[in-house]
């Protein structure tokens, strides 16, 4: 069977990589090499901004109303949600996600994509009440210009929608970078980009390594925004990068996110909650909630209950339907949760159940429990990016508040209580982007995505992203008849 090839996508066309590299993309679940793909050169990404910058004062992309932006967003809704079953299924076979999760996730990228289209034409600026007579003064709102999107693999469609949704509702021109691990759905994303009719060079899609293709990008004078989600290290290059071209950044990146389970809690729901955060697409998720708080006194009682349902958990193909965890993405996530858990038990943390990597093809982990003593044990402090949970135990209400806040990050948190007046006191004192009271990992178009400290900063989804896409332009009108007033006459 002849194995599947992307091409880059630059300026509305198909092209291999002009110094002609090519990478391989392993299936996680077999290990087996089962597609390739173009990698970009430096002259590919110069390409691709050249492409946007000249479709920017295109009049096919810059003469459309708002309210034609719009329709484009919506057709592109539609197509993204009648292919999501294909997207879906390339990106389990890419990434190792679940199929159950990528084709549902996908689906629901098209209700981004409406809410998107519906703001494009609500774009408004505003007549000023200035202070000096005669001066009919306004503010518009303009694109702000060429983005570089940055996208990991982990869950790419959802975290294209974010950025590539309200930058095209605001007017703005978009080179797409997929990581260079599992970048496949995202060149299936690119032929519905091509179906829906966006003009040429509106939507590039790339990919490569760091040298060639993500230094070039982010460095690139004409690139006005940057929108990244990956790790702070990573992170940390993005924004000296930046330095060379000013170009306005945003940061969505990892978290230790803490959910605090409280004496009076519902513990099923509690349990429900740890569980969807940890093992939840394998645990490779940015707001996983890997740091369980939970009350002393009930802490046996649940972890007893996560134990018992971890029993029904079916470790498997992600392709199965009756699969709940996947391979991970990569062996070197197995092997640094390896390295991770084996300094955890050193410090005397008890394994509850899992602990290892199944020994079977494929990268396979699995799901794991962890019981602490020790806050500053390994499991606590590491971003995991794989199925394991670990819990500590906290006696007061206030001791849990310092324990969540006692992290570098701050994306996601949750807290477990059935006493209202906690749950508003201590989401209002966690440090962190998200809380989710009661409940783990809802997202929605309408609500703000994004975290603190090194979780890093600015917001996706919500009204208030497409207005991070544009800048304010303030237009002074002079309606007087009478002649401008000699700059050198005081009055």
């Amino acid at each position: 069977m002849t194995k599947p090839h992307y091409q880059l996508f630059i300026d509305g066309q198909w092209r291999e990589a002009s110094d002609g590299q090519v990478m391989e993309s392993r299936n996680p679940s077999t290990g087996a090499v089962w597609a390739s793909f173009a990698c970009a050169s430096a002259e590919d990404v110069r390409d691709a901004v050249a492409a946007a910058k000249r479709a920017l004062d295109d009049p096919a992309w810059r003469d459309l109303t708002q309210t034609a932006r719009g329709k484009l967003l919506y057709r592109l809704a539609d197509l993204v949600e009648a292919n999501a079953e294909t997207i879906g299924r390339v990106e389990t076979t890419d990434s190792g996600k679940l199929a159950a999760e990528t084709v549902m996730q996908t689906r629901y990228v098209g209700d981004y994509y409406r809410y998107y289209a519906g703001l494009a034409d609500k774009i408004e600026g505003a007549v000023l009440p200035i202070d000096k007579p005669d001066m009919h003064v306004f503010t518009t709102r303009e694109p702000i210009g060429v983005v570089a999107a940055i996208v990991p693999w982990n869950a790419q469609m959802f975290l294209t929608a974010t950025k590539l949704g309200p930058a095209l509702a605001a007017g703005c021109t978009v080179v797409l970078k997929a990581s260079e691990i599992a970048p496949a759905p995202l060149f299936e994303f690119a032929k519905l980009i091509e179906q829906a009719g966006f003009p040429p060079g509106v939507v590039s899609v790339i990919t490569g390594d760091a040298p060639n293709c993500a230094i070039p990008l982010t460095r690139h004078a004409d690139v006005d925004r940057i929108a990244f989600t990956g790790g702070p290290e990573t992170a940390r290059h993005v924004v000296r990068n930046s330095a060379e071209n000013f170009a306005v950044t945003s940061l969505e990146l990892g978290g230790k996110s803490p959910i605090l389970v409280f004496d009076d809690a519902d513990l099923e729901s509690a349990a429900n909650g740890l569980i969807a955060g940890n093992f939840g697409a394998s645990g490779q998720s940015c707001v996983a909630g890997t740091r369980g708080l939970v009350q002393r006194s009930v802490l046996p009682a649940l972890a007893s209950l996560i134990e018992d349902k971890a029993r029904g958990i079916v470790v498997g193909d992600p392709l199965d339907a009756a699969t709940h965890v996947g391979p991970l993405c990569t062996p070197d996530q197995v092997q640094r949760i390896a390295e991770t858990l084996a300094a955890a038990r050193e410090q005397g943390a008890i394994i509850r159940f899992g602990g290892a990597a199944l020994e079977r093809a494929g990268n396979y982990m699995a799901p794991t429990l962890v019981e602490c003593t020790d806050p500053d044990t390994e499991t606590l402090k590491v971003e995991m990016f794989g199925p394991v949970m670990s819990l500590l135990p906290f006696d007061t209400e206030d001791e849990a508040i310092a324990i969540a806040n006692s992290t570098p990050y701050g994306l996601g948190s949750g807290v477990f209580t059935q006493n209202v007046a906690r749950a508003h006191r201590v989401s209002k004192r966690i440090r962190a982007g998200i809380c989710w009271v009661n409940t783990y990992r809802a997202v929605s178009p309408i609500a703000p995505f994004g975290g603190f400290n090194e979780s890093g900063y600015g917001r996706e989804a919500g009204i208030e992203a497409v207005l991070d896409y544009t800048r304010t332009k303030t237009t002074w009108i002079n309606t007087s008849s009478a002649p401008m007033a000699n700059p050198f006459v005081m009055r």
